[in-house]
């Protein structure tokens, strides 16, 4: 059975209806097509399929689409700023920070997600931050640099 559902999907009011059972993860890909948002171990283990939702980092693989009605989602695609890259973005090119880039979508939302709330975390924050998300390419050096990098630029005004 379908269930309409309204609400916020990076910034824009949507109205749309999903099977009571289906993840925000199979809505986002299947029928809002925005395919940045990752289907790893579906277990809510790897941080793949890292989404916001009211400004929190969560697991889209456990969220069933129907739990959304009323809140504001945000995936990779949605944190551009002015057609630019988001600075935390832009710090993962500039740091060398990805490799095969499956992971990199829910670091870089997780890693937003933390330095709204904390502009100034400490290394061992954010790798706390991060502790959701699993790489299996560059090891976690680099991303971490690069999530310090971008707190420096948004602290400065990016």
């Amino acid at each position: 059975m379908k269930r309409v559902i309204r609400f916020n999907l990076n910034g824009e009011d949507i109205e749309a209806y999903a099977p009571e059972n289906m993840t925000i993860l199979d809505f986002l890909r299947k029928e809002m097509h925005l395919t940045g948002t990752k289907r790893g171990c579906e277990e809510g283990e790897c941080g793949a399929c890292t989404i916001m939702l009211d400004g929190k980092p969560i697991a889209a693989c456990l969220m069933l689409a129907v739990e959304a009605d009323g809140h504001s989602v945000v995936t990779i695609e949605g944190i551009m700023r002015g057609g630019r890259l988001h600075p935390v973005q832009q710090e993962f090119i500039d740091k060398w920070a990805l490799q095969c880039g499956f992971c990199t979508p829910g670091m870089i939302l997780s890693a937003i997600a933390l330095l709204e709330h904390n502009p100034q975390p400490s290394e061992y924050e954010i790798r706390d931050a991060i502790a959701g998300n699993l790489c299996r390419c560059t090891g976690y050096a680099k991303i971490v640099e690069a999530i310090a990098s971008a707190a420096e630029v948004l602290r400065k005004g990016a």
